[in-house]
């Protein structure tokens, strides 16, 4: 008998050691992205590229923010985290900076060079 117990036991133990791992594997997967902070991926225009437009779309996503700019003007998201605004560029070289802050003070900047030609 008493080997049986032993075995539930070992059982038993076995059973909540697993649950345990399962539930702290599933709540680091679940705070990843809030551990990781904002990202901001620019799906449009590409960085180095050229264009004749001298009001171009900047369009793209920005994840797990509070807050995010465009040459330091907010700019907003849609539910999905999207972003679509137009920026006035200069003939010549131009830079576009967009910024995204966390609700946890977490920072990012993502630079796009961008040249206009005329």
């Amino acid at each position: 008998m008493i080997i049986i117990d032993k075995r539930k036991l070992i059982f038993k133990t076995g059973v909540v050691v697993f649950v345990l791992l399962a539930i702290g594997a599933y709540g680091y997967f679940k705070m990843l992205n809030l551990i990781e902070g904002p990202e901001i991926t620019v799906s449009s225009p590409q960085n180095w590229s050229e264009t004749k437009i001298s009001e171009t779309p900047v369009v793209g996503t920005a994840l797990n923010i509070s807050s995010l700019s465009l040459n330091d003007r907010p700019i907003f998201v849609d539910g999905k985290g999207g972003f679509s605004e137009k920026i006035a560029l200069l003939p010549g070289y131009n830079i576009i900076s967009i910024k995204a802050e966390d609700k946890f003070g977490k920072k990012t900047e993502k630079v796009v060079q961008l040249v206009l030609k005329e």
